[in-house]
């Protein structure tokens, strides 16, 4: 039994009882009294029935869904304002008692409604000019929390994706120092990557445990915030949906290596933030006649072709380069490719052969 059917049931049986009181305050006709309260009792519990959800439980998940969307830096400032404003309307309500009537009845609590929805209105509106300057303040007096400081230099949320964690890069590009931002992985993405570490399939576990490797590791040595919210997107099930729901909603980028999650989070306006794009932004640029050392290690797509294999992970296909297979040769760049999944470099033995 749910407890949606439970409080359709209580406010089936509320909503009956005031029917059935209504019936017994209208009637007049001492002959129709059992009918009309009869009529007004059911017509109350199949309106309780009915409603029951919409007045109780429905605003309450909305609101609760509303809650986790807010930061929580944001919460607590619209709380800071809100008793800032209580207190103003608070000491506003004595003189304004002095008021004739009615306004020294209706002014007070006007007041009320106006500095408290004022004083979170703008506390919402200037919580980043608010919270850096106590964050810069502390920073200057104190000087020993680090994170406290790294948080009030950097206002930016980054929302990190499972494949980038799984991938590993990110923990050595976070101690360069190049990242400028807090580091936040959404709850649901914690979740997934304990789900794949659970798998049963072995390439999965291990690729879920070395995604829980890397996010310890990223704890202790990241030089930048890391973050875990609880904030959530409970509309979509699946979890790309809700990171890209998520990061419009916070204005963030999105840290991936995912090229599917890519592509969609740019058709949404998301800004994405890949790492094997500023890997191959770091390749070295090789331009055609420049000569390499090379070992060929497989066969390639067409006849006669050999694939080696830079440091960087760049391919390098080499034509009639297949007699070749696992010897070292020189070979001449003849042009290079930029493709999705990186740069392809084509070259031909050094000897002209």
């Amino acid at each position: 039994m749910s407890i949606e059917f439970i409080f359709r049931l209580i406010g089936m049986v509320v909503f009956a009882i005031i029917g059935w009181r209504i019936g017994e305050a209208l009637s007049a006709q001492p002959d129709h009294d059992i009918r009309f309260i009869l009529v007004l009792l059911l017509a109350g519990a199949a309106l309780g029935l009915l409603i029951t959800p919409w007045i109780t439980l429905r605003p309450y998940r909305w609101f609760r869904r509303q809650m986790r969307r807010v930061p929580a830096q944001q919460l607590l400032a619209a709380t800071i304002g809100l008793i800032i404003g209580l207190i103003i309307a608070a000491l506003t309500a004595f003189p304004l008692s002095f008021l004739p009537e009615p306004l020294k009845n209706i002014l007070p609590f006007v007041s009320l409604l106006l500095f408290g929805y004022t004083g979170a209105w703008v506390m919402v509106m200037r919580e980043r000019d608010i919270f850096s300057l106590f964050g810069g303040r502390l920073s200057r007096e104190g000087g020993r929390n680090k994170a406290a400081a790294a948080e009030g230099l950097s206002e930016r949320t980054i929302l990190l994706d499972t494949s980038v964690i799984i991938d590993g890069r990110i923990a050595d590009i976070s101690r360069t120092g190049f990242l400028d931002g807090i580091l936040t992985i959404p709850r649901f993405v914690l979740n997934e990557l304990q789900h794949i570490a659970d798998s049963s399939d072995t390439l999965r576990r291990n690729r879920g445990r070395r995604g829980l490797d890397m996010l310890n590791k990223l704890q202790k040595e990241s030089v930048v915030p890391i973050k875990i919210t609880d904030m959530d997107v409970e509309e979509v099930r699946e979890v790309d949906d809700k990171l890209v729901r998520l990061a419009k909603q916070l204005r963030a980028p999105v840290l991936t290596n995912d090229f599917n999650l890519n592509k969609v989070a740019e058709i949404q306006g998301v800004r994405v933030l890949n790492v094997n794009e500023l890997a191959n932004a770091l390749r070295a640029i090789v331009l055609p006649g420049e000569n390499m050392h090379v070992k060929l290690v497989q066969e390639g797509k067409e006849l006669g072709q050999g694939v080696a294999y830079l440091d960087d992970g760049t391919m390098v296909v080499v034509e009639n380069g297949k007699k070749y297979m696992g010897n070292s040769i020189d070979v001449t760049v003849t042009r290079m490719l930029q493709t999705n999944q990186g740069r392809m470099i084509f070259a031909t033995p050094a000897n002209g052969k």
